[in-house]
């Protein structure tokens, strides 16, 4: 068959991941905190972009494809719904909801449910969160001004380390302490590092670890206690013989801790008392840092006739306005084609970012009210209450792709009369019920298992297949394997351990 050029045409669809269609999915998924530092770029970017400073009326209303007017608000029309009781159509003013993100992106994995993150703030609350107004104490200003625990160990190192050359040495160690405490590289290669002996490098790190506070500079646990212990004078030989061990008196087996030490069941007891009054990580008490507190994303009050309120807290979402007068009156002065292709990109870019933050406020308080709807029962009733729900159910409720929905969910946050949830928590695989009962969630299962461990007898401590035998009493199927699954998730220990804690308490 002979080879000739020639010319076919063809027909077909395909995906293309625009610049604009990127910037949609990536502003879905930021939470407001990194909205806002992703709008601030784009207004030192674009001349066309303007802050609203006057933070909006929050009159509904919809937001059209073209604009008309002199300005185009970013968050016009999706402040908030009533979710009434008796409301099972699950949809949120259509007219807000013509804005829809394509949804043909694969998902972002599984879901971990996050657990409750403290009190509450109602709608009510939302007036001058984060912005320190008049009347308003910042917690930060109310610290006291302490030294930091490089500043505590330097003044300690000028009175205790007069030669140079050592004073470089403990500055080096200075540097090289972790968060708690302790020092994890090895000497050699600090020795190495600044080109002096080994022997020198270890009297420095003897004088260092006499600094306040005790057990600082300690390269393990024991070490660490050691080194307490020698501050007030109690590391006997049975104590240095029991932090050799500490493996043994991790696994609570006192006897064999007891013939090792060489001392009776009492006199071990009165030497583990002592452990526990030490300090395992003596760094942890400077360089405190402020706790920032979750700011929720979507705000959820009851109404006075039953059923809920929903809406943003706007007060954390960015507001920009395209200033269509000065795109206007730049376009009328004369330019060359590089500055119209210039001022007509930032336009179509600043028209993009308010439509796309527009879509993102839509899409988050539309799923947001559809988990509301589904998980009613937990608001009212708690944690006993919540539903097993996936992704795909909120995604068929409100017609969005699954990826969709996992986006909107990641890194949101909610504040409710229970507290303040991130919204993947809401989602929990379904565990069956016993004798054809009603499944529960996983998140129910866990609690149960962490109820029933710690209400156990200490004469009476439950094994995983009793703690099976309890929740199958309760209506619960679930396996062994899964029960340990759970506890080891919980960070509790086995049925062998626990009773050697409690035994060990009596």
């Amino acid at each position: 068959m002979a080879l000739t050029p020639r010319l076919d045409l063809r027909q077909s669809q395909s995906l293309v991941m625009t610049p604009q269609l990127q910037q949609a999915i990536k502003l879905l998924q930021l939470s407001n905190l990194e909205l806002t530092d992703y709008v601030e770029q784009q207004l030192e970017q674009n001349p066309l972009l303007e802050r609203d400073e006057t933070g909006g009326d929050g009159a509904p209303s919809t937001m059209t494809d073209e604009p008309t007017g002199q300005e185009i608000r970013s968050d016009e029309g999706v402040q908030s719904v009533d979710l009434a009781v008796s409301d099972d159509s699950g949809t949120v003013s259509e007219s807000a909801m013509d804005l829809a993100y394509d949804d043909t992106f694969e998902g972002d994995g599984p879901i971990a449910g996050v657990g409750d993150y403290g009190a509450s703030g109602g709608a009510a609350d939302r007036k001058g969160q984060g912005s320190g107004g008049d009347g308003e104490a910042n917690i930060e200003n109310t610290l006291s001004d302490t030294p930091n625990l490089r500043e505590h160990l330097s003044a300690q190192l000028a009175v205790d380390i007069t030669d140079p050359v050592d004073r470089m040495i403990a500055h080096q160690f200075i540097d090289l302490l972790d968060d708690t405490g302790y020092l994890t590289v090895d000497l050699q290669q600090i020795a190495d590092m600044l080109g002096c002996s080994l022997d020198r490098v270890e009297d420095v790190l003897a004088c260092l670890q006499d600094f306040d506070p005790p057990g600082i500079f300690a390269r393990n646990l024991a070490e660490c206690l050691k080194l307490q212990l020698r501050e007030r004078g109690r590391l006997s030989a049975p104590m240095r013989t029991l932090l050799d061990h500490l493996d043994v008196l991790g696994r609570r087996d006192l006897p064999a801790l007891a013939r090792i030490c060489d001392v009776d069941l009492g006199t071990l007891g009165a030497m583990i008392a002592e452990i526990r009054s030490l300090d395992p990580k003596p760094a942890l008490a400077f360089d405190q840092s402020v706790a920032q507190p979750v700011t929720p994303d979507i705000l959820m009050r009851p109404q006075p006739n039953g059923g809920w309120i929903v809406e943003l807290n706007t007060e954390t979402l960015p507001r920009v306005l395209v200033n269509n007068q000065y795109y206007a009156r730049v376009s009328g002065v004369a330019m060359s084609r590089k500055d119209k292709h210039y001022i007509n990109e930032c336009m179509h870019s600043a028209n993009w970012l308010v439509k796309s933050l527009h879509q993102r406020a839509t899409t988050i308080l539309r799923v947001a009210t559809e988990i509301i709807r589904q998980q009613d029962a937990f608001f009212v009733k708690g944690v006993q209450a919540l539903k097993p729900l996936v992704l795909r159910d909120v995604a068929e409720a409100v017609e969005l792709h699954e990826s969709t929905i996992s986006r909107v969910t990641s890194n949101k946050f909610m504040a409710t009369p229970r507290g303040i949830y991130e919204l993947k928590y809401f989602f929990s695989q379904a565990i069956a019920g016993a004798n054809g009962g009603e499944a529960c969630s996983a998140e129910w299962v866990r609690h149960r298992v962490k109820a029933v461990i710690e209400s156990e007898r200490p004469d009476r401590v439950l094994s995983d297949d009793m703690i099976v035998d309890v929740l199958r009493g309760e209506g619960i199927d679930i396996a062994r394997r899964t029960v340990a699954k759970y506890r080891e998730a919980l960070g509790l220990p086995s049925s062998v351990q626990r009773r050697r804690e409690k035994l060990a308490r009596v």
